[in-house]
């Protein structure tokens, strides 16, 4: 690590809680920026979902049986 690196951490550690908050969302932003239209794609597709399972119109299937079915599928 840099100097300058070591410094910029050091610097960040002495920061307030809050800010602390910021400059990890920032950062984060700035790796994986936040794709809000695929976000509200998925809450819609998710209340969907929902939405069918709460009106029947879906049968659900227990964890354990999806799991075992995905096990005789990988073991073909």
């Amino acid at each position: 690590m840099t100097t300058q690196t070591m410094d910029l951490m050091e610097r960040a550690e002495m920061l307030p809680i809050d800010l602390k908050l910021k400059l990890v969302d920032r950062l984060l932003e700035s790796i994986s920026p936040a794709k809000d239209d695929i976000d509200e794609e998925w809450k819609i597709e998710v209340e969907r979902r929902i939405d069918e399972v709460e009106r029947g119109d879906v049968q659900l299937i227990p964890g354990d049986e999806v799991f075992k079915r995905i096990r005789e599928r990988i073991r073909k």
